[in-house]
């Protein structure tokens, strides 16, 4: 399905039926990374998952892909398909948008999951690398940048174990436009400090870590502490594609969760 937004065209799938669920990837991925366990949420729920600007087939827009954009996006998507209020699931940057759909339209949002993701801004370091990550892309391609991606975004057990899903990773993330890498990665490295809101949410809130996530544990740690009543699972032998390669875990323990919830 296709919706305009702004200066951007949005791509997106509809699954199952029942209340709304919104999942959103990382980076540098697209929806179809969540497309196991959204098969695990749809026998109940109707599961919308987009492709955030400059993923997949979504295209990036002018500028750098910023939260604000992002959570524009988001609202359109929800105002397009009649959500009215959801559960929202952010994975890595899909917890960036979150934070900030959060701040600007918290009468949207029935409860959130946060998935091997982080409330703090970047790093100087950070910053800077990413800002020279984009220019890089412009100037060689992306192919080495995406083959760096698929060898640490996953897992030492799952690279080590099932080398398929690596390699499937990595083929998802050729979708992957010069565009929409640089515009992704300038609009990661402006995205402001979320910390602050953590105390500010008061949905029900579930947050999954990955045991071999190059996300620190103590990142995960933060955003279970600073949302009172949630709660936190480590996905065991997982990277900071946890949603990916160990799907029936954290499907099980999305389901759980979304099952728990009173009506929305």
């Amino acid at each position: 399905m296709r919706l305009i937004s702004d200066d951007a065209e949005i791509q997106y799938e509809v699954m199952g039926d029942g209340p709304p669920v919104l999942l959103l990837h990382p980076f540098p991925a697209n929806h179809r990374l969540c497309a196991p366990v959204a098969d695990m949420l749809a026998s109940r729920y109707r599961v919308i998952l987009p492709d955030l600007r400059g993923h997949g087939d979504s295209t990036p827009g002018r500028g750098p892909a910023t939260m604000e954009k992002h959570a524009a996006d988001l609202l359109r998507l929800c105002d397009a398909e009649r959500v009215g209020r959801g559960v929202f699931i952010g994975v890595s940057i899909g917890g960036y948008a979150l934070f900030e759909f959060w701040r600007r339209h918290r009468v949207r949002v029935a409860g959130l999951v946060f998935c091997n993701t982080k409330a703090a801004p970047d790093s100087d370091q950070a910053r800077a690398d990413r800002l020279q990550s984009a220019d890089e892309v412009e100037q060689h391609g992306p192919a080495a940048f995406l083959d760096s991606m698929a060898g640490k975004l996953v897992g030492v057990t799952t690279r080590t174990n099932r080398p398929d899903l690596q390699a499937a990773a990595r083929k998802l993330m050729a979708k992957m436009t010069v565009a929409g890498i640089a515009a992704v990665q300038r609009g990661m490295a402006a995205r402001p400090d979320s910390l602050p809101t953590l105390a500010t949410i008061d949905v029900p809130a579930l947050v999954i870590a990955g045991e071999e996530d190059i996300t620190p544990l103590a990142d995960l740690q933060a955003i279970q502490q600073g949302i009172r009543g949630s709660q936190l699972i480590v996905i065991p032998k997982a990277g900071h594609y946890a949603i990916f390669e160990r799907a029936d875990e954290a499907g099980r323990a999305v389901r759980k969760f979304l099952d728990t919830l009173p009506p929305w």
